[in-house]
């Protein structure tokens, strides 16, 4: 047995002394550079998840320490064979961070208006109605003739700044859409733009790697749970599992259906399913049957076809 410790950096010059063998890796930031170096010099990789650890005795007698993880990993694996999250393409992640990057300039602007809403209020002061862009320029109108407080100033500029930024980050992302054959795809139904397409197929990365809708409903988080036992059923609200995200995307990309196509089949299932469950749970279902009809299309490379929502919804 060898023992030792390097720097993550030289991670892969350590591997390329190795003979060819099993690169156990837990999932953390560093993950994935590992394994594609490790994959690269014909080592054999698993992504152990996070979740599955603690269970190989990882953190157990509340006593965890680098070395120790180490060697319980490499014990388990010589014993049985680990299963490995899925290693996503560096395309499907570089976009994953540019998306995560757009959410990060979105939220500190949303922020940062806040702020500014909340100093207005304390003067009892109030801006007209708008665009977030025009914020700065609304909220100076409306103390024309009084002098804006520097730090406001300040954040009034920055919120302008993140303004340019995050238009230059959306016409990057629509860039990118109308390059790409599966975004295209993706963005043929209704409610779903550049950013949601991008995220769905960065998600997935690779479609074949589902048996079927459902599957990836679940992948998702949004199917419901459950908490059975015996003879007592319980129903539980959906799993929320999988990508916060992406659920949140295909939600708002429910939302914009039902605005901009309220005479699609799918829609129109969705406002059934409201007369009975109320809204909040027909935009959910109407979020699990576009992901599930996005899957079908990107399986089969068809563009998205009315006909389809329809029998997605009859089948319901």
């Amino acid at each position: 047995m060898h023992e030792t410790r390097c720097q993550t950096r030289d991670l892969p010059k350590f591997l390329k002394t190795r003979e060819p063998s099993r690169v156990v890796v837990e999932t953390c930031a560093e993950s994935f550079m590992v394994a594609d170096a490790a994959l690269a010099l014909g080592h054999e990789v698993r992504v152990v998840p996070a979740t599955l650890v603690p269970a190989l005795g990882v953190g157990s007698r509340k006593t965890k320490n680098d070395r120790r993880d180490c060697r319980l990993l490499s014990e388990a694996s010589c014993r049985i064979d680990l299963p490995s999250v899925h290693i996503p393409s560096a395309q499907s992640r570089d976009r994953k961070t540019m998306l995560s990057m757009h959410n990060v300039l979105v939220t500190s602007r949303t922020a940062m208006v806040n702020a500014v809403r909340g100093w207005m209020r304390g003067q009892a002061a109030r801006c007209k109605a708008g665009a977030v862009e025009t914020f700065p320029k609304r909220v100076r109108e409306a103390l024309e003739g009084e002098v804006v407080p520097s730090h406001v100033e300040r954040v009034l500029e920055a919120v302008e700044s993140l303004t340019m930024q995050i238009r230059g980050a959306d016409r990057e992302l629509e860039r990118i859409a109308k390059g790409d054959a599966t975004c295209r795809l993706l963005a043929s139904m209704p409610g779903v733009g550049p950013m949601t397409s991008i995220a769905f197929a960065s998600t997935l990365d690779e479609v074949g790697r589902f048996p079927d809708a459902h599957k990836l409903e679940s992948y998702l988080g949004l199917v419901p749970g459950e908490r059975s036992s015996s003879d007592r059923q319980q129903r539980l609200s959906i799993t929320k599992a999988g990508s916060s995200r992406m659920r949140w995307l295909l939600v708002q990309a429910a939302w914009s259906a039902r605005r901009t196509a309220p005479g699609d089949p799918m829609v129109a299932w969705s406002l059934e399913v409201e007369k009975r469950r109320g809204k909040r749970m027909s935009l959910i279902a109407l979020a699990r049957k576009m992901a599930g009809i996005l899957f079908a299309m990107w399986r089969d490379t068809e563009a998205y076809d009315p006909k389809l929502g329809a029998s997605v919804a009859a089948a319901s």
